[in-house]
């Protein structure tokens, strides 16, 4: 009954579209315009950079909320698994974010609100995540390949943390958070699946915080 709670909760926080309220409040539908992504990189390149900010920065949030909400809940009541609750609320806020229902489930990919989960889950998650995301985007300018290679370098070092026994989760409940974490990459693959095989291809889109990009 926690675990549907916990994905419940996180869910109702995922269907904060960052992108699509922060574009409506600047007269269009960010649906419509770039590649039709609600989320950071589209808002990004549609709208500039301090709009890109915000929306990670909100997306972000969003999902870490949903996290911090439930170690409040269950925190005292079950801090034996208060790491996998954890990852099942972040799990329900991605996927908010990646299928809210009012919006016929077209939402992001879900990077930005994984950000939230490495960032609110745990401090040591924190400089991997950094190193890999920027080492990425700034050397390739592809943000999708840094995206990617977060989640292989989370859930990598997810496991080997568990399996040194950072969580304190016995290990049964340990592999139950390594399947969601393995089903959230899974999932973020597959969202990027156009951008693998531009990536493959050599015509994947570059993105740029400082200077104009190009809006298909």
């Amino acid at each position: 009954m926690e675990r549907i709670v916990c994905l419940i909760i996180g869910y109702v926080f995922g269907l904060f579209q960052t992108a699509y309220f922060y574009g409506k409040a600047h007269g269009i539908d960010i649906r419509q315009h770039g590649s039709g992504n609600s989320g950071t990189t589209n808002a990004l390149r549609v709208l500039g950079t301090k709009a890109g900010l915000i929306v990670f920065a909100g997306d972000c949030l969003k999902c870490a909320l949903a996290v911090c909400v439930i170690r409040l809940i269950y925190g005292a009541t079950h801090p034996e698994m208060i790491y996998l609750l954890c990852i099942y609320a972040a799990a329900g806020a991605i996927l908010g974010h990646n299928f809210p229902f009012y919006m016929n489930f077209k939402g992001g990919k879900g990077i930005a609100a994984t950000a939230g989960l490495i960032l609110s889950l745990h401090p040591v998650f924190i400089p991997v995540g950094v190193v890999m995301f920027f080492g990425a985007f700034l050397t390739t300018h592809f943000v999708s390949l840094g995206s990617l290679l977060v989640y292989t370098g989370f859930m990598i070092e997810l496991v080997i943390c568990g399996q040194l026994g950072l969580f304190g989760m016995s290990q049964t409940l340990l592999v139950e958070m390594y399947i969601v974490a393995a089903f959230l990459t899974a999932m973020a693959f597959w969202k990027h699946r156009e951008n693998i095989k531009r990536l493959l291809k050599g015509t994947e889109r570059k993105t740029y915080l400082f200077k104009k990009n190009k809006v298909d």
